[in-house]
């Protein structure tokens, strides 16, 4: 029987005791492409922007396309890694395991497995599941290094050509190999918008054919407690145990990890697989409302970085936009000698975050949205 404890680390200074290991599971890299769709629907709501973008496009000698642009993280493989590793030591004074999981891309722990120090990373990806009209996102862990290429190969191979059997074989090839963790990553989020009834059932025929080959389930550090909280009876249902998952794309480290006594990856993997426990902690930037913490990641993504790599350090070197053929892609600054002016005010409404007065206003309104009931002020609580 599956169980699953969660704790919230400010409700219990000792919740970490008894522990040797943190585990951050699922967080992003540069190596993410983060699409920029969201951006019409986002100025719909505000026909001001939305008029002044209009007049920039016509201007634009490359017509406007945000089906195709992406921006992608300030950090690197390895600012990213330290960023995980060092909230864990640092912070929970544990052992540190970091699997990073971009988007259906396994080179940055590739990069990272050069280096000594972080040879051990797992390598991690997650992948994009389009299934019956619908997306889903799945971890990936801890692929075998021999067949790892091929594999990851693979899953893109489906995610450009889906087929619903073909799912099913990967799925079940991934399951095979003992050490790899398989979970669903935030799985009542509705990625496509098709709507809560769509979506749920396009997630009831995903698990009624592949509920074998999940592992865990994922409560998620970037979604809301009304919508992780609905994960435990879904977990519940298929029996299995709940497991974090940061989704880290910016500069906050995750903002949920796993705690274990586990010496390596593939213990870790063996505790959720085979024994079926977990323990989940919260961390305590899960605390503060989704909207206040949404605003510190857009300022890390428009942040100007002097210390980083070259490409990593203004923000529009790290978003790009598809060249004048409509073949290759270009970082946005190549197509002017420095952002617009009414970029550059639109970003200042959004550094007005960075206000201490303005943070503290924000949590005071949005603090209902932060309502995490279902949990004691004891260490821990058995969920599942």
């Amino acid at each position: 029987m599956a169980s699953t404890k969660v704790s919230c680390v400010w409700k219990s200074t000792n919740c970490v005791r008894g522990y040797r290991t943190g585990i951050s599971l699922h967080s992003h890299t540069r190596h993410s492409k983060e699409k920029l769709q969201f951006i019409p629907a986002f100025t719909e709501k505000w026909p001001i922007i939305q008029r002044v973008l209009d007049r920039q496009y016509r201007k634009s000698v490359v017509p406007v396309d945000f089906s195709r642009a992406y921006w992608t993280s300030p950090l690197t493989p390895k600012l990213a890694f330290d960023v995980e590793k060092n909230q864990i030591e640092r912070g929970l004074d544990l052992a540190g395991l970091v699997s990073l999981t971009d988007h259906d891309s396994i080179q940055a722990p590739s990069l990272l497995r050069l280096a000594t120090e972080t040879a051990e990373i797992p390598l991690s990806l997650e992948w994009s599941v389009p299934y019956c009209g619908s997306m889903f996102h799945l971890g990936i862990h801890n692929l075998p290094v021999a067949h790892a290429q091929d594999l990851a190969a693979a899953l893109d191979e489906y995610t450009q050509n889906p087929s619903i059997p073909r799912a099913t074989e990967l799925l079940a090839a991934l399951h095979a190999f003992p050490d790899v963790l398989i979970v669903f990553n935030h799985p009542l989020w509705d990625l496509c918008g098709l709507g809560p009834l769509q979506h749920a059932l396009c997630l009831e025929q995903f698990l009624e054919r592949n509920s074998a080959f999940m592992h865990a389930f994922e409560i998620n550090g970037m979604r809301k407690w009304q919508e992780n909280k609905r994960v435990i009876p879904l977990a519940e249902r298929w029996e299995r145990p709940i497991v974090s998952g940061g989704d880290r794309h910016t500069c906050e480290p995750s903002a949920a990890v796993n705690l274990s006594n586990a010496q390596s990856f593939a213990e870790f993997v063996h505790e959720i697989r085979k024994e079926q426990r977990s323990h989940l902690l919260l961390m305590q930037q899960y605390s503060d409302p989704m909207c206040v913490r949404v605003a510190h990641a857009v300022l890390d993504v428009i942040r100007y970085y002097p210390e980083y790599p070259e490409g990593s350090r203004r923000w529009d070197d790290r978003v790009f936009h598809p060249d004048k053929t409509g073949t290759g892609f270009l970082p946005i600054s190549a197509f002017w000698k420095a952002p617009p002016a009414f970029v550059e005010r639109i970003f200042s409404v959004f550094r007005l975050a960075e206000n201490a007065t303005v943070q503290w206003a924000a949590k005071r309104v949005y603090a209902d949205e932060v309502d995490l009931h279902l949990l004691s002020d004891s260490p821990s609580e058995a969920i599942s």
